[in-house]
């Protein structure tokens, strides 16, 4: 039998509010995941160094602030200085302008899910899209 997968929910910057953040959490563990849940205003060092700390094979980020273009693809750097970026699968949330979404993107976000999808949506996601072994 494998193991869970195991999900970091974060909230990065100064962003005050995480009800989103919240039911996407309570989403994951209904689905079987295990879920860490960082609180608010983490800085990206702090969800970095949580990510290494609780060998999490998902980094989950949600952001309403708008320094999503800034915040986003820090984490996905500071994770590729720890040599851990091929083996997680970083994705966010929140209120993004489709804009920025291909940015995002570009700079190692895998998928960036908006108000309105649907919790399953992202479940099916993460469990067809981790980068490593559960085992």
């Amino acid at each position: 039998m494998s193991r869970p997968i195991r999900v970091l929910v974060a909230k990065p910057g100064l962003d005050g509010h995480d009800r989103g953040a919240k039911v996407i959490a309570r989403a994951l563990r209904d689905a079987g995941m295990e879920v860490i849940y960082t609180g608010l205003r983490q800085t990206p060092e702090q969800i970095v160094a949580t990510a290494v700390q609780e060998d999490v094979d998902v980094v989950a980020m949600s952001i309403l602030s708008g320094a999503h273009n800034h915040l986003l693809p820090k984490v996905v750097k500071l994770l590729k200085e720890e040599g851990v970026y091929d083996e997680m699968l970083v994705v966010g949330g929140g209120v993004i302008p489709d804009d920025d979404i291909p940015f995002l993107k570009e700079n190692g976000v895998a998928e960036v899910f908006t108000p309105g999808t649907p919790t399953q949506v992202t479940i099916d996601f993460i469990k067809e899209n981790l980068k490593k072994d559960l085992d």
